[in-house]
């Protein structure tokens, strides 16, 4: 950590610290202990699942459940119709269709013009 040379713009994380990261009580260290001890005992089962090579049954990652779920059933808190999406929907999903219809409306009527006055 002695190397550690702080960005000009951006302030010290708090990992890096010095005041903070050696300055946890003893009951800190032991609850962060336990929290990572947690979080690998949990990773090892869900890689035992994942890699079990007579799996039947699927598994359900709560984690992805929940971002599913934010994603597609729950859409209003991430997504509001504010008038810049609707202006970014309307450039996007109706101006093409529009700008394709004269492109291709006017090459018919011109040529369907020009073959008119060929036949005559």
């Amino acid at each position: 950590m002695a190397d550690y040379r702080e960005a000009p713009l951006a302030s010290r994380p708090k990992t890096l610290d010095p005041a903070e990261y050696f300055a946890l009580s003893p009951a800190q260290r032991r609850a962060e202990a336990e929290r990572a001890a947690l979080r690998a005992q949990l990773k090892r089962q869900f890689q035992l699942q994942l890699n079990d090579p007579r799996r039947a049954a699927l598994i359900v990652d709560p984690a992805l459940t929940r971002w599913t779920y934010a994603r597609t059933l729950n859409v209003y808190p991430n997504f509001r119709p504010t008038p810049k999406t609707s202006l970014l929907g309307l450039v996007c999903g109706v101006a093409p269709l529009l700008f394709w219809y004269f492109v291709f409306k006017t090459d018919r009527v011109s040529s369907l013009s020009a073959l008119w006055y060929a036949m005559l």
